[in-house]
């Protein structure tokens, strides 16, 4: 159980809990597992032909030929089929929602409603791989064409990696200092330990042929008509920079912050006991950076966290395993509940909250409020695009066809910036390998 924080102490300090605490609220969410572990896990799997896990993974991994190799007790040959279809597989089996995916699709699930753990056995062989030295793919003869990729998250990672594959050379213009994207600075510290997102770009650069340049932000240092100028393709995977307002009653409150500032900063903590976190919080929003922020405030030391979503649990973008671990960490979740106003004189003091209910006409308030104590408050309520570099949009993403081709000439997109996906690191890492797969095609013609 995560220790529980000092009480009395009101507004955001730091220190609320001792370093042994923090390490251990902090520590691994799911261990890996040990060699035994991993061959016991592995014959549970079924080896199913048409096998639906396979159907679930939006990178399409060949899931029971993985298993059968770790069966086999050869985990490195496991992780090659894994990379050759996903190329971030160490992240995504730490990360991925698998029990909505992959192990929610076994049909050990459906007998006895406990799948192989797909994620974990993931997880055993990249790790065998990737602490092996060298990179497992070679590039093939340089082809003399070069890509810009903007954005080194996973969508321009994988896209990177494959187009470096096939002889392409590559520049990623990333703005940020670390290459990973929401990998290194949008997820729980607790689900990627040992600054393994950071290594794991590292280790996909190893490939050769991909140059990292970073302080280039598109719009700023780089503009789209340059590169497509200089490249003979450019990759979009330049995520969503901007964050949705609640449109509260009441002036702008010291205390009041968004979730993803707040979980970039303590990703790139090199000690959380500075972190201040607030004695009662509260978080708005219902997705997995509403969970990752109120499991993570209460593990600095809050001693109350709310996390308010305006639907009712089921629809919640958060896995139903994420709301369960947020309330077994300890945070109160509230539904059918939408801020409207807040108060505090300079400072938050508390959040008012009105009930809604689904109607004919959609969501709807009810006229019943109620009012949360809060010294403070973080925004999880989605992200936008903000400038989109004259390309086409709907609902705030930037318009793509086939695989990742924007009507812009030259231009294709992928990961969260692109219409049509799902937020997920699995999925962007799809887009972008597919993406790069059309570029080659295009280049080679």
């Amino acid at each position: 159980m995560p220790a529980q924080p000092q009480t009395g102490q009101t507004g955001p300090i730091a220190g609320r809990l001792s370093a042994d605490a923090l390490a251990e609220n902090f520590s691994d969410l799911h261990p890996p597992l040990s060699a035994h572990e991993a061959r016991v896990a592995a014959d549970r799997c079924y080896f199913c032909h048409d096998a639906p896990c396979v159907t679930a993974c939006p990178t399409e991994i060949d899931i029971p030929l993985f298993i059968r190799e770790i069966q086999a007790g050869r985990p490195e040959t496991a992780a090659r089929e894994i990379f050759e279809a996903n190329i971030l597989g160490g992240m995504c089996a730490r990360v991925c929602p698998t029990e909505v995916l992959c192990e929610g699709a076994c049909v050990r699930e459906a007998a006895e409603g406990r799948p192989v753990e797909i994620g974990l056995l993931q997880r055993h062989a990249t790790d065998s791989l990737m602490a092996r030295q060298g990179h497992p793919f070679t590039r093939a003869p340089r082809t003399g064409k070069r890509v810009a990729v903007v954005g080194a998250g996973p969508a321009g990672l994988a896209c990177a990696h494959r187009l470096a594959r096939h002889g392409h050379d590559v520049v990623i213009h990333e703005g940020a200092p670390k290459p990973g994207g929401l990998n290194e600075y949008g997820i729980a510290a607790y689900k990627s330990v040992d600054d393994f997102a950071a290594r794991e770009a590292a280790w996909i650069m190893g490939i050769g042929g991909i140059e990292l340049r970073h302080g280039q932000w598109l719009g700023r240092e780089v503009t789209l008509d340059a590169l497509r100028e200089e490249y003979d393709a450019v990759f979009l995977g330049i995520g969503l920079s901007g964050v949705n307002a609640l449109g509260l009653d009441g002036p702008d409150l010291e205390g009041m912050h968004d979730a993803v500032t707040f979980i970039s900063a303590l990703r790139q903590s090199e000690d959380l006991s500075t972190l201040p976190i607030g004695r009662e919080v509260v978080v708005i929003g219902g997705g997995m950076t509403a969970i990752d922020c109120a499991v993570q405030a209460k593990a600095l030391g809050a001693e109350s966290v709310t996390l308010v979503y305006r639907r009712a649990r089921a629809a919640m973008g958060a896995s139903g395993f994420e709301q369960d671990l947020a309330a077994r960490r300890g945070v109160r979740l509230i539904f059918e509940a939408a801020p409207v106003a807040v108060e505090g004189e300079g400072r938050l003091s508390a959040v008012v909250f009105e009930r809604m209910a689904e109607g004919p006409d959609g969501l709807a308030p009810t006229g019943a409020r109620f009012t949360l104590p809060a010294d403070q408050m973080f925004r999880a309520v989605g992200q936008c695009l903000g400038d989109a570099n004259g390309l086409e949009t709907v609902q705030g993403k930037v318009v793509t066809q086939g695989s990742g081709r924007t009507a812009m000439d030259k231009v294709w997109a992928g990961g969260d910036c692109a219409a049509g996906g799902d937020d997920l690191t699995v999925t962007a890492v799809a887009q972008g390998r597919d993406a790069a797969e059309d570029i080659h095609r295009v280049l080679t013609d």
